[in-house]
């Protein structure tokens, strides 16, 4: 379990990302239920650092206290320091890397950790202003541009801005469980998981009705997750064509439909094994997977767990915890629960 968090900051750092790590492991929410981090700003001379906007912090601490750190979150620097990052900084990293600690950069703090070099032969990614930039000097990085987030091993990196939160989120979610993540997230007045990618902000966006009219859609998949839903189907109700259905849907959420529809399934299993004792046959058919091996492939692979490993650590006292939770009737057999299957990929 994280329990201490070092978030390191330099001369230049960027004042809205640093809050960002602040606001995700620095407060104290132990009134929700959330265990407390043991968070320390941290940086290589202790003293007055200046931010990018012209004011500055006073950092006490040095960066011994990153060296233990179970998170070690960097914060990004202007364009000009990319090529001389301290060495400090990037032996802490390496270090942080090595002993299989957590590393979560901050959009393009994502520079700092690749000048360590931790990244080579890794994906990445970074604000998408900047991506070209990062392949060009780190060729060996696969760097992603369309994505919010990248989690490769232990190490995060995040997109511009506002995706660093998203990025705090998924790692949260990995260590205290989807329910006590929801309740920061609700905390913070934002969504726990935000669809799509930053693919959606590069140049030409489509208008923003676009979204509003697959609206109704999304929010009929949500409602009937434990249904075979095809793409026809959801098409039809869209009142599109399947080809433009499935193009819009990427365009407006980064994903296909098949890719959105098997995360929330996996969003929603995780709150059943959270928040209910129901056996797995029946949380893999609310969930829309239709058998319990499913379930279990779809744990491994995308939470690199299974469905009850997951449930002995993150799960609720039940007497609290499931009163939002809205069941309906489960099929009677076997072959009823195989039709809610998951949705076959879309190209």
């Amino acid at each position: 379990m994280m329990k201490t968090v070092a978030c390191i900051v330099m001369d230049g750092f960027a004042p809205f990302e640093f809050g960002v790590a602040c606001e995700a492991f620095g407060l104290d929410r132990v009134d929700d239920g959330i265990p407390r981090f043991d968070f320390r700003v941290v940086t290589p001379d202790p003293g007055a650092v200046s931010s990018k906007m012209g004011f500055s912090i006073n950092v006490d601490a040095d960066l011994s206290f990153a060296y233990e750190a179970d998170l070690v979150v960097v914060c990004p620097v202007p364009h000009q320091y990319w090529g001389r990052i301290d060495e400090r900084v990037l032996d802490v990293i390496r270090h942080a890397a090595a002993r299989g600690a957590w590393l979560l950069s901050v959009c393009s703090g994502s520079f700092v950790v690749a000048a360590s070099g931790v990244l080579d032969g890794r994906r990445a990614t970074t604000h998408w202003m900047y991506a070209q930039k990062m392949k060009e000097m780190y060729p060996s990085i696969d760097v992603d541009p369309d994505v919010l987030y990248v989690q490769d091993g232990r190490i995060i990196t995040s997109a511009g801005t506002a995706a660093g939160l998203d990025a705090c989120l998924h790692l949260l979610r990995q260590e205290l469980g989807a329910e006590l993540t929801n309740i920061i997230a609700r905390r913070m007045v934002v969504p726990p998981q935000r669809d799509g990618g930053q693919a959606q902000f590069i140049a030409n966006p489509l208008p923003a009705t676009t979204s509003l009219s697959l609206a109704p859609v999304t929010d009929w998949m949500l409602d009937n997750l434990r249904l075979e839903l095809t793409v026809d189907q959801l098409a039809a109700k869209a009142h599109m064509s399947p080809r433009t259905f499935a193009r819009r849907f990427k365009a407006d959420f980064g994903a296909t439909p098949a890719a959105w529809l098997a995360r929330q399934r996996i969003i929603h299993a995780q709150r059943l094994l959270e928040k209910t004792d129901l056996g797995l046959d029946r949380i893999a058919y609310e969930s829309g997977f239709g058998s319990a091996a499913v379930l279990r492939q779809n744990f491994a692979r995308v939470l690199g767990t299974t469905p009850t490993a997951y449930r002995a650590r993150f799960a609720c006292n039940l007497d609290e915890a499931c009163d939002d939770i809205v069941m309906t009737d489960a099929p009677a057999s076997a072959e009823a629960r195989a039709e809610a299957s998951v949705l076959e990929s879309v190209a």
